[in-house]
Formats: C-alpha cells, structure tokens, sequence
C-alpha cells in the first residue's frame, strides 16, 4: 500500500507565496514521475508540473515563471514552492507519482488526497 500526503496549502494574498509539499510512504522500490495537478471549482483538474526521477521538470504555460517543482528522492517527496500567486491559481493541488511496489514489478500511479490553495485578491 502507497500513501501521498500533501500538505502547505492555506489562504494568501495575491503576491504571495506558499510551498506544498508531497510525502510518499508505504511499500516504495522505486518512483518515476512526480507531478502536480490543480483543480479549481466547477473545472477540470489539469497538469501544474513534472518532474522526472533525474530532475527533467516541465510546466504548465499559466505558471511558468512563477511556481518551481523539485524532489527529493532520498525522502519521496515532492515540492511545488509557488510565487507571485495569482486569485485564478485558487484550487485543490494534488499530488502524483507513479510508483513501484515490487522489486521488479511495474509502476502504478497513485494519488494524494488534494490539498486547498486559496488567492485572495
């Protein structure tokens, strides 16, 4: 069983700044990809950032500038630190990760249970 936890979300004003960050635990012998997703009221839930198990990283246009993703592979855990901070990037971030849970099984996807970013203007 694999568990992502999220956690760093709250409410900033606009111009500011907040890190989330990603724990993974359970059964882990390996993790590829580690991404963050967003979705915001009433649309759907779309890609933030990547970042692949050597650091390759790639984002979305709406943030591109503004919000970094990094890992750290000895702690499976994966961060999203966001600045400038916009009221349109008001969401619940989730986390994803594909996942190996065997020593040469394949890799699963699994995901966090969000947590809530919230921009005041």
């Amino acid at each position: 069983q694999v568990r992502l936890v999220e956690s760093g979300g709250g409410l900033v004003q606009a111009g500011g700044s907040l890190r989330l960050s990603c724990a993974a635990s359970g059964s882990i012998f390996g993790i590829n990809a580690m991404a963050w997703y967003r979705q915001a009221p009433g649309k759907q839930r779309e890609l933030v950032a990547t970042i692949t198990s050597s650091g390759s990283t790639n984002y979305a246009d709406s943030v591109k500038g503004r919000f970094t993703i990094s890992r750290d592979n000895a702690k499976n855990t994966v961060y999203l630190q966001m600045n400038s901070l916009k009221p349109e990037d008001t969401a619940v971030y989730y986390c994803n990760a594909g996942v190996r849970t065997r020593v040469l099984g394949d890799y699963s996807t699994y995901w966090g249970q969000g947590t809530q970013v919230t921009v005041s203007s």
